[in-house]
């Protein structure tokens, strides 16, 4: 009965080992496909990066702009206004 019940276990651990066995063998594998798979998509993942810093760069160039001609116009109006009421008031 004892050496039955031992001959059960070591079948198994037998079982287990190979299952384990077969899920490092196979994990591998699939991670080594996920990191083969990564490095090349970092090229363009680089340079979408890049277009979109450039990107980036010209869309503050272009609100800078947007902002300054934002301010003159506002300085417009107020002299233009200033100028209205000065007239209103000679008139």
């Amino acid at each position: 009965a004892m050496q039955k019940k031992v001959e059960e276990e070591g079948e198994k651990e037998k079982e287990l080992y190979e299952r384990f066995m077969c899920y490092c063998k196979k994990g591998n594998g699939d991670l080594s496909a996920s990191i083969s798979g990564a490095n090349d998509k970092i090229p363009q993942v680089s340079s979408d990066i890049e277009a979109s810093e450039g990107k980036l760069a010209q869309t503050k160039e272009d609100l800078k702009g947007a902002q300054e001609d934002r301010s003159a116009a506002k300085t417009a109006m107020k002299e233009a206004k200033a100028l209205r009421e000065k007239e209103a008031a000679a008139f």
